[in-house]
């Protein structure tokens, strides 16, 4: 089976890892397979932010579990995130930055570190200390919060695939 393909019906949403963090090298190469998402008009809208620090890592992950109303760790123990945000004037900003994500994840499942989707993005980034954040982090202008990629080396067996349902496609020939 091609490479490409074996990735896509391989690579399944992670959620617990080790505390091990990614190495940054292995990082930029995920970063720069997001960047290559295609966009409508090739506007690039999104933009990525790579948190590692965990002081910045855990407060996001409780600005995302109050708006979840929990207070579990909605990232369930990754090391590393990254945000992905889109230019709010674009109108396509939420299938671009959609592909980042997707991009993102197929980019790390290549290079063996576990990833998953973690939603809530935009009402984080909607609400005052979301807003505050990205201040403090030198990003202005305005963006709606797409996703959460969570990143690190998967603690235990790696997730098995669902069964496909039966009425995932329709042939009009």
């Amino acid at each position: 089976m091609n490479e490409g393909l074996k990735l896509i019906e391989t690579r399944r949403s992670v959620r617990k890892f080790k505390p091990d963090m990614v190495p940054k090298e292995i990082l930029e190469q995920i970063l720069e397979a997001g960047s290559y998402a295609p966009t409508a008009m090739n506007r690039q809208s999104p933009i990525m932010i790579a948190i590692t620090k965990k002081e910045v890592r855990d407060r996001l992950s409780r600005l995302n579990a109050s708006i979840m109303g929990t207070e579990n760790d909605p990232f369930y123990g990754a090391p590393a995130v990254i945000v992905v945000l889109a230019d709010k004037s674009v109108g396509t900003r939420v299938y671009d930055g959609s592909l980042v994500m997707e991009n993102l994840m197929l980019a790390a499942h290549a290079l063996g570190i576990g990833s998953c989707w973690i939603h809530r993005a935009k009402e984080e980034f909607e609400s005052e200390e979301g807003k505050e954040l990205l201040k403090s982090l030198g990003i202005t202008g305005e963006y709606e919060g797409i996703g959460h990629c969570i990143l690190g080396y998967v603690d235990g067996e790696y997730p098995e695939a669902a069964e496909r349902k039966d009425s995932w496609v329709y042939w009009v020939e």
